[in-house]
């Protein structure tokens, strides 16, 4: 009963946490002086026309009544035009007038590039961070430790567009081992899919891997102080079961949850990789909505990234259980 008390809780505060970002972010694009019936218009546009217009995108109404619309579309689907001429089946997540698609559809068709590129710099950034902390722990005050925290400065140190920039001059221009941009789908080719991603993943990973070696280093070694770890030590234990089961166990704790974080704002959109390298991915796309003011599209895409973060941070609650038995649910 305990467990599912804490899993509706966590639901209801996922429920009422997007509720404020798409009434946030709807209010925000409502009071802009943009008008995006008049953009979608274009020259010459008469009063007749323009009035037309709103009516059909719906941007004609008040703004709380034009997100009731937009969250009963996520549940029931819903239409706009007259006599309901353009269908948004649920969950619809708004519609592009622009794009002339659902945002669901868009989501869809983007989503893959920005997975890939989040999910697989994550994984590199998150091996190659915890390894160089915790080696760097294990090393205290020798020239490894020191080579890995001077790394860790110059990554922390630089803007993820010049790693980008760096990793695209030196491996695409001056060595022409991999592509330099674009995206090719994992069912097309496998292979150039792989090629057109590892650069990508190089510069998030060089960018946040110095984050969470120094963020391991700190807590293995306030961790491998504690009464519990020289205890350990003294029945006799060995020292790799020592380190990886008591303290790597109690040091990833912070580590999951700033994982949890990051991983869920890439997959929201790596809009600066995504740039960078020409990827079509959900961060690019919402660059150009926000450009054009295409507010169904924006809140869809907030909204959705939101989902994602917040869903994150529920795993990694249970991640938590699973590491420390004293956070355990129930």
């Amino acid at each position: 009963m305990k467990l599912a008390r804490y899993i509706a809780f966590r639901l209801a505060g996922v429920f009422v946490v997007l509720l404020f970002i798409a009434v946030a972010t709807f209010a925000i694009f409502y009071l802009l002086p943009s008008d995006p019936a008049r953009l979608a218009c274009g020259r010459p546009c008469s009063e007749a026309d323009l009035v037309k217009i709103r009516e059909y995108m719906g941007v004609d109404q008040p703004w709380f009544v034009q997100l009731g619309e937009f969250l009963k579309g996520i549940v029931f689907g819903r239409s706009f035009g007259t006599g309901g001429s353009t269908v948004c089946d649920a969950p619809c997540f708004g519609y592009s007038f622009r794009l002339n698609a659902t945002v669901t559809d868009l989501i869809a068709a983007r989503f893959p590039a920005t997975a890939s590129i989040a999910v697989g710099g994550a994984v590199l950034f998150l091996i190659l961070g915890v390894a160089g902390g915790l080696l760097a722990s294990l090393k205290r005050n020798t020239i490894v430790d020191r080579g890995i925290m001077l790394f860790s400065i110059t990554g922390v140190s630089t803007p993820v567009y010049l790693a980008g920039v760096l990793a695209i001059l030196v491996f695409g221009f001056w060595l022409g081992l991999l592509p330099v941009s674009g995206y090719i789908p994992f069912e097309d080719s496998p292979v150039e899919w792989f090629r057109r991603l590892v650069l990508p993943w190089i510069a998030i990973a060089f960018v946040y891997a110095a984050v969470y070696a120094r963020l391991t280093r700190g807590e293995m070694l306030e961790v491998l102080g504690q009464d519990y770890i020289r205890t350990a030590r003294a029945k006799g234990l060995r020292e790799s079961r020592v380190v990886a089961r008591h303290g790597l166990r109690t040091a990833l704790l912070p580590v999951i949850t700033v994982f949890g974080l990051d991983l869920g704002a890439l997959l929201g959109g790596a809009v600066i990789v995504e740039r960078v390298f020409a990827i079509p991915g959900m961060g690019s796309l919402l660059i150009e909505s926000v450009s054009f003011v295409d507010v169904q599209a924006i809140v869809g895409l907030t909204l959705f990234a939101a989902f994602l973060v917040v869903l994150l941070n529920v795993a990694v609650d249970l991640v938590y259980g699973i590491l420390d038995p004293r956070v355990r649910v129930g």
